[in-house]
């Protein structure tokens, strides 16, 4: 697959980040981003800032994580367009928190970008209940492959993941070139924990999602996400994702560098699906709106801020 033009412009970078992210990007300017040392604050603001003039969208499934790093955004002047991808198979209570979101944040954009592969398809083209014979080829049809389509385009991503998440995200830096999507993929809140956001979430009374009370650390996919009995919404856990499997990631935010994939999970995941009709299945490329009636931009996603 030919890799994407990069679009002619420079971003600056701090030298520590070279050897994870020496992406097409990477060009030392004089105008750096904060480091950790900075307040995520002043991180958020940086974003805005730097990103003004260019295409930036922040990715949310309605996780704590997600709706805390919203209201920071908000909190700041800033409207980015949040992507979120419906898989179809959202629980009610994430609707419902969808809804609560976009009544909150009026200023915002909240664009689905999900898959147009209805369940019903899935099911006669790939066999009935793929979540629990290939949940990695699952995962790839309903979540990967429309962010891919989603970002294109998108010089600037954001997302609320975390370094305490779990293993595999241990090492996430606050900014990085992200190879498996070709963008440059910014991490607000790499150094926090659940204790913190959630103490963040309970100050600013932000909107989070009901299942968090009732022992859900995380929530995906109905049928691929389980309550962690004990655990208080103070805690963060990945045991309730894909029970009985050794996954604990659905693809989109797995470590990769040029060339390859964690465990060639990515390279499996194609043949699998290469076999199955030959090729991905790809969204439409438009916004596709739910029943209710939300904000949606014009399609640029351009970020801007408020006077």
């Amino acid at each position: 697959m030919a890799r994407r033009r990069l679009r002619a412009f420079s971003f600056a970078y701090p030298r520590e980040l070279l050897t994870l992210a020496t992406g097409p990007v990477l060009h030392q300017l004089d105008e750096a981003p904060p480091d950790e040392s900075a307040s995520t604050e002043q991180f958020v603001r940086w974003t805005l800032a730097r990103f003004r003039d260019r295409t930036m969208v922040l990715t949310t499934s309605f996780g704590m994580e997600g709706c805390a790093l919203i209201d920071m955004y908000a909190r700041q002047g800033g409207t980015p367009t949040v992507v979120y991808l419906d898989t179809m198979f959202f629980y009610p209570e994430t609707y419902a928190l969808r809804d609560r979101m976009v009544q909150r944040y009026p200023g915002i954009s909240f664009v689905n970008r999900g898959t147009s592969l209805s369940p019903e398809d899935q099911e006669q083209r790939y066999g009935a209940e793929l979540w629990r014979r290939n949940p990695d080829l699952c995962c790839s049809l309903r979540k990967v492959e429309p962010l891919r389509q989603a970002l294109d385009g998108v010089d600037a991503w954001i997302t609320a993941i975390t370094r305490s998440q779990s293993q595999s995200r241990s090492g996430t830096p606050l900014v990085a070139w992200d190879w498996q999507f070709q963008v440059l993929k910014i991490c607000p809140l790499a150094t926090w924990d659940r204790s913190q956001i959630w103490d963040y979430v309970r100050r600013h009374d932000v909107p989070f999602n009901e299942l968090h009370e009732r022992g859900y650390p995380t929530i995906g996919c109905t049928h691929c996400t389980t309550a962690v009995p004990g655990l208080s919404p103070a805690e963060y856990s990945r045991a309730g994702r894909w029970v009985g499997t050794d996954k604990t990631e659905c693809g989109l935010h797995e470590l990769r560098v040029e060339g390859r994939g964690v465990e060639g999970r990515e390279s499996k995941v194609e043949g699998q699906r290469s076999r199955v009709d030959g090729r991905a299945s790809r969204n439409s490329g438009s916004f596709r709106r739910d029943s209710g009636s939300f904000r949606r931009d014009s399609g640029s996603h351009r970020c801007q801020s408020r006077a």
